[in-house]
């Protein structure tokens, strides 16, 4: 029989997570998340609920009614939208520059799409002509893109995309995940139709909860596919005229009945993690969307310049990076793992490596959320500094965190 006692009380030791995600959570949501369960349609809670569909159409900055959350990691945020949109077949056009990008490839072949591709190297984005050159020859039902990805550290430009994708009529999605609130990002005024994100990254969350928005559009397609349970189908209901959707826990049309005045009983909505995301967008909020995105930009930068600062190459196109988290390039002479290992275990401090081609070459460091501070940003320079002189890569004493006050004390 199992010994329980051996078991202790969950206590985790504290770090710092400079890394590409997840970050340390905001205390406030963290307290929000302790809140009290209730009844998921207990009144106060279908207000939460509303409350929280408000918050985030600010936030995507957009009027898209259907703006809520979908219970799991930043992937089921994706995963619901791509097999609630896409049917067997469907050509699919995906811009592909990092890790998520075959993510994406991945998602929409189970979705058994008919799956087109747009390469260019990791560290690279594209620009609006080489996308529409795509579309005009590919002819896809749906453009699938990422804003920002991690593994690269790149933000693909978005801004004229939408605007493309309606003049050739094709739907746009986006995963912003890894870039909302740290980068600009206006759904509305950039034309497109479906975006979704997860909270772990600037948003300063637990992982668990993906915010998304719909709009008339996309809302259109997925309401063809209607396909209601019959637990909870209704007399004289019928189903949508298209192929219905291979998911029911991912159903959106259901999920978006369910956010809706008919309240349809399609899953139990994950408490705790609404409350984390409504204290997310509130906290975002209230220090003003401009300010959050400006925040991340400085203490970016300072980052940035503290690393080249130390006679460090930075990965990729520095003018089409992510604000919230920067490629450094493995000197040849230091070992990645061992670089991690002793900022984790000697500062309590992680940073990230990465995928692929560039897995054990690239650390990633992240300045997100709750984390996107002056105090963060020096202390991870300042263990960086001592590790790299350490492990053989000598650096000017001082000079990465001088370059970073530099910076701080003119922006």
């Amino acid at each position: 029989m199992l010994d329980v006692t051996q078991y202790d009380q969950i206590n985790p030791p504290y770090r710092l997570l400079m890394g590409p995600g997840p970050v340390n959570a905001d205390p406030r949501i963290t307290r929000a998340m302790a809140a009290q369960l209730i009844g998921q349609f207990d009144p106060v809670m279908t207000e939460y609920m509303n409350q929280t569909m408000a918050l985030y159409r600010d936030i995507f900055r957009t009027k898209n009614q259907q703006t809520f959350v979908i219970d799991g990691t930043a992937r089921a945020g994706i995963e619901a939208v791509l097999v609630s949109t896409i049917r067997p077949n469907d050509k699919v056009l995906i811009p592909n520059f990092g890790r998520f990008g075959l993510l994406l490839c991945e998602i929409a072949k189970r979705c058994r799409a008919e799956i087109h591709t747009i390469e260019v190297p990791w560290g690279q984005v594209f620009t609006p002509d080489m996308i529409e050159d795509a579309i005009k020859k590919v002819k896809p039902r749906m453009l699938l893109c990422v804003q920002g990805d991690t593994s690269t550290t790149m933000l693909q430009p978005l801004d004229k995309i939408g605007e493309i994708c309606r003049r050739h009529g094709v739907i746009s999605y986006v995963d912003a995940t890894a870039s909302i609130i740290g980068n600009t990002l206006e759904v509305d005024k950039w034309q497109l139709d479906g975006v979704s994100v997860s909270l772990q990254k600037c948003f300063s969350g637990p992982p668990g909860v993906a915010p998304l928005t719909l709009n008339e559009n996309i809302v259109e397609l997925i309401q063809k596919r209607k396909c209601v349970e019959s637990g909870i189908r209704r007399d004289n209901e019928t189903d949508g005229n298209d192929e219905m959707i291979y998911s029911n826990y991912f159903d959106l049309d259901m999920i978006m009945r369910y956010w809706g005045p008919e309240r349809i009983n399609h899953h139990t909505e994950a408490t705790s993690m609404l409350f984390a995301a409504r204290e997310s967008a509130r906290i975002v909020l209230q220090e003003g969307l401009d300010n959050v995105i400006k925040r991340h930009e400085i203490n970016g930068k300072a980052l940035l310049a503290g690393l080249q600062a130390m006679d460090l190459e930075i990965f990729g196109d520095v003018t089409n990076k992510m604000n919230n988290v920067v490629g450094v390039v493995r000197p040849k002479n230091i070992d990645d793992a061992e670089l991690r290992s002793i900022m984790l275990n000697d500062f309590a401090i992680e940073i990230g490596s990465s995928f692929g081609p560039l897995k054990g070459n690239v650390w990633r460091i992240g300045t997100m959320g709750y984390n996107a501070r002056k105090d963060c940003v020096m202390q991870t320079l300042t263990a960086l500094e001592a590790v790299l002189n350490k492990l053989g890569h000598k650096t000017k004493s001082g000079e990465g965190l001088q370059a970073a006050w530099n910076y701080y004390d003119t922006h």
